[in-house]
């Protein structure tokens, strides 16, 4: 009878084992749910904003730079090169596309 109830304990902890594997795996599923909600949408929609804003600037819109540089868009090169107009003494910078920061002038879609 001794003997018996050793191996009745060792099956039922192997037993509950396998469900905590369960619920285990189940944690770090509905983890990994919540960082992609709270972390990585949220930044790809910003970057999907960011993108469009800088695509649809115009010849005339009023800009700022990454880098901290403000003017007015007097020319677009190529695809990716644009040319501001910045200061008094109206001086040009040649920027590429990545480096727009914000732009300032809201378009009427309506036009």
């Amino acid at each position: 009878m001794n003997h018996v109830l050793p191996l009745t304990s060792a099956a039922a902890t192997q037993e509950g084992g396998g469900g905590s594997m369960f619920i285990m795996i189940g944690i770090y599923v509905v983890f990994f749910a919540i960082l992609y909600f709270i972390f990585f949408r949220p930044q790809n929609k910003r970057k999907k904003k960011e993108e469009a804003m800088r695509k649809n600037a115009e010849i005339g819109d009023v800009i700022t730079t990454i880098g901290g540089i403000c003017g007015r868009i007097v020319g677009i090169k190529d695809e990716n090169t644009i040319v501001i107009e910045t200061g008094s003494d109206r001086s040009k910078l040649q920027i590429k596309r990545w480096a727009i920061g914000s732009v300032e002038t809201v378009h009427d879609d309506a036009e």
